[in-house]
């Protein structure tokens, strides 16, 4: 749909209702959010399974990836839609398809023609297997309606490549100074690789922009794609950002049970598979954290789960109160979940039932935040005041 007709819903508290945190397993209960009861949802658009939304710095233009392999920018001003020519052809199946686009803060502007772009996606190998890769191209638009990825490489490949269609993760996100990118690696549902340094599946990597490791990373000394890997340990992360110290948190999947929000840090290990506060699916157990087990532990978690589709650290002055804190887009959770960091320790303080399954989350310039709905003809909506 290239022009969608305007709905806006002011929405009560009660419309919009605020869960109990007694699911996150150490956190406090919710107490009321003042702010939620003057909350405006508009909704902007829908798309054929958006995956990623992201704002090009410096303008209102929001590009977002729909899952099948289609790149589109929205003109958030006029809700005017293009599709962006030069995509990579992606293997579409299961979890997998297009993935993250991502840009530099540091070329901001309100020129759109001569943009990095980085897109992450799932990619064919040899014998039905399948991987995520990230790619970078110039982003050339002489005209709206002619908008190209020009000089689109592959900088980057999950190691190795395996079978089924799940736990890509493929998240992009630069480090503040914007010196490294760091990409998240899922275990593919393989469970024990995120145990083995010798793959990166079930980490975080570590990289420069063009794709080659990064100097100083903590394994860089084992060889093979060691260099690359920062943290490991993990599942399935399915979302990555900066808090105001500068430091990079994640959220990911846990199975049955035990999804995370982990302060990423160099070098440790989340303990996946070894040790989760979740279950297999299959029910058998699997033995929770413990203080001498040696492995990192999340800051909070949740059981039931809350499946985080993406994150944000909010920045903002629409939502001044909220400065600081995450905003996790939350799939079987159907809502925009909130939760406050106090050093290393966070708590939920609210979830905003605000549509579907929702699969990301940006902060738009003038502080308002849109997530996008998962799914067949998911809608992009704008929160606001």
């Amino acid at each position: 749909m290239n022009h969608p007709s305007p709905i806006s819903i002011a929405l009560s508290l009660c419309a919009l209702s605020l869960a109990s945190c007694a699911s996150a397993e150490n956190g406090e209960s919710a107490a009321s959010d003042p702010a939620a009861a003057e909350l405006s949802v508009t909704e902007m658009g829908s798309f054929d399974r958006p995956w990623a939304i992201e704002f090009i710095p410096g303008t209102n233009m929001l590009a977002v990836t729909e899952k099948e392999g289609t790149l589109k920018l929205m003109d958030t001003g006029t809700k005017a839609v293009w599709s962006v020519a030069g995509v990579p052809e992606v293997a579409y199946g299961g979890q997998g398809g297009f993935g993250e686009v991502a840009f530099l803060e540091s070329e901001a502007g309100s020129d759109l023609n001569g943009r990095t772009v980085y897109l992450s996606w799932a990619e064919m190998g040899d014998s039905g297997t399948r991987g995520a890769a990230v790619g970078k191209a110039t982003l050339e638009c002489p005209q709206m309606d002619a908008c190209a990825l020009a000089g689109l490489e592959v900088i980057w490949r999950q190691s190795p490549k395996v079978d089924g269609r799940g736990h890509y993760s493929h998240r992009i996100t630069f480090s503040p100074d914007e010196q490294y990118m760091f990409i998240a690696s899922g275990d593919r549902q393989k469970q024990t690789p995120a145990q083995d340094l010798s793959n990166t599946l079930g980490t975080i990597v570590r990289l420069k922009l063009d794709g080659t490791p990064a100097s100083g990373n903590p394994f860089a000394d084992q060889g093979g794609v060691t260099p690359q890997i920062w943290s490991y340990g993990h599942r399935n992360i399915l979302g990555m950002d900066w808090d105001a110290q500068g430091r990079l948190w994640d959220v990911e999947h846990g199975p049955a049970g035990g999804d995370e929000l982990n302060l990423v840090e160099r070098g440790a290990n989340y303990g996946w598979p070894t040790r989760s506060y979740g279950d297999n699916y299959n029910g058998d157990p699997i033995p929770d954290h413990s203080a001498d087990d040696g492995f990192a532990k999340p800051a909070i978690h949740w059981t039931p789960v809350i499946a985080p589709g993406d994150m944000i650290f909010y920045t903002g002055d629409m939502f001044a109160d909220w400065q600081g804190d995450a905003l996790i887009a939350g799939l079987s959770s159907q809502a925009l979940v909130h939760v406050a960091i106090d050093g290393t320790n966070a708590r939920e303080v609210a979830r905003y039932e605000i549509g579907g399954r929702l699969r990301s989350v940006a902060q738009a310039p003038d502080g308002s935040i849109y997530v996008a709905e998962d799914g067949e003809d998911g809608r992009i909506l704008r929160i606001s005041m």
